[in-house]
């Protein structure tokens, strides 16, 4: 079935294994709402730990398997670090983990015949009211 298909490649085992250990790090709303915020430009562990509403200590930490795993950098200026999102793999990887997980919570239908998905940004932040018929 699959030598059929002319481009097929299974990744090798680096690949898997660095993809795995991308989604494990990012499965922790905290470090989602830490590159989310990143995606919007760079930010302190003070600024961060504000906006995502933990202790500058846990995101310091959150940051640091972050940068361990290439999902983030960081800069010094003096004896602060402002850090930002790595690349756009970052970007893209966050922009259609939200995508999908707000198509999944508005129950919209698959998107027809493989057609990748119609967009091409990070999508609005969802917002957590429901709105009523």
């Amino acid at each position: 079935m699959h030598s059929d298909l002319p481009d097929f490649q299974m990744p090798n085992d680096e690949q898997v294994r660095l993809a795995v250990e991308g989604f494990r790090l990012l499965a922790d709303p905290t470090r989602i709402k830490i590159l989310w915020a990143l995606l919007q430009g760079e930010s302190s562990v003070a600024c961060l730990a504000d906006l995502v509403g933990a202790a500058p200590t846990a995101v310091s930490q959150h940051l640091a398997k972050l940068r361990l795993a290439g999902l983030v950098r960081g800069r010094r200026e003096g004896t602060f670090v402002y850090y930002s999102a790595a690349d756009v793999h970052v970007q893209a990887l966050l922009a259609e983990a939200l995508f999908h997980a707000d198509h999944a919570d508005r129950n919209l239908p698959d998107h027809a015949d493989g057609e990748p998905a119609p967009h091409t940004h990070i999508p609005a932040r969802p917002s957590t009211e429901k709105t009523s018929p």
